[in-house]
């Protein structure tokens, strides 16, 4: 169990629970994949780094995730990035590295662009994406949907979908999917203004590597990495994913603080 307790903040009428760690700049901020919730292993793993090192953290468990409030089936991509900059809002102060995971790299990507139109781009001091999936209803979901798919959600606004990450399904609803196609980010250039290094893994079978380098080919003006862990799954939470993990951020910590 986590050494930090939870605490609440309303969002548009949800308690969204988060845990933070004080310390200096820059501080981590660490956003999660679809239905997973911030006592994952990655999670704990950049916060007990935060402890040794005397650093900020703060991560949170997005609506109907985690110890969060809300139903799941009322997630979008616009309601967990609204979520997450009233957390980064609240509990942050000065520059931050935003560590991203699977569809937590689209949220992570959405939050700069967000930060850059308010005039606070310089909050964001780097970005690390782990199996980044941004756009991933849109890329990676509706190409692959079956007729069976389609017609649920057309007849009934949401299909399920097992996977091995749980022994409940997934759910997919149609305004997850039309609400990805207004927070598209790979249709353009994407402007963060900070170093961005990504992991990922070559034998990942959810988000397949090839997407993560077309997002690096919207990123042209960006000082952007990219490694690639031959043997890495999605989840990137073996002993060296997580060494990789920590040694990424110490190095993207020197760089900028």
């Amino acid at each position: 169990m986590s050494e930090t307790a939870a605490e609440f903040l309303d969002v548009d009428g949800d308690r969204i629970a988060v845990r933070r760690r004080n310390g200096r700049a820059p501080g981590l901020v660490w956003l999660g994949g679809y239905r997973s919730d911030m006592l994952g292993t990655k999670a704990e793993t950049l916060d007990a780094w935060a402890r040794e090192t005397g650093h900020g953290s703060v991560r949170h468990d997005y609506s109907g995730h985690g110890e969060s409030g809300g139903a799941f089936e009322e997630g979008t991509i616009s309601r967990w990035l609204g979520e997450s900059l009233a957390v980064f809002d609240k509990f942050t102060e000065g520059p931050q590295i935003l560590v991203g995971s699977s569809m937590g790299g689209w949220i992570a990507l959405r939050m700069v662009q967000e930060l850059n139109r308010q005039g606070l781009g310089e909050r964001v001091a780097g970005l690390i994406l782990l199996a980044p999936a941004p756009d991933f209803t849109i890329e990676l979901m509706e190409p692959q949907l079956s007729e069976a798919h389609r017609r649920d959600l057309a007849e009934m606004g949401y299909f399920e979908e097992y996977s091995d990450y749980s022994p409940d399904p997934n759910i997919y609803t149609r305004a997850l999917f039309e609400d990805g196609r207004a927070n598209r980010v790979l249709d353009g250039i994407i402007e963060t203004h900070c170093p961005v290094h990504i992991l990922q893994g070559m034998a990942d079978p959810d988000v397949p590597y090839a997407h993560a380098l077309k997002l690096v080919e919207h990123l042209p003006a960006d000082d952007v990495t990219m490694t690639l862990v031959k043997d890495g799954d999605h989840r990137l939470s073996r002993p060296q994913d997580l060494e990789l993990l920590t040694r990424s951020v110490a190095a993207m910590v020197e760089q900028t603080g």
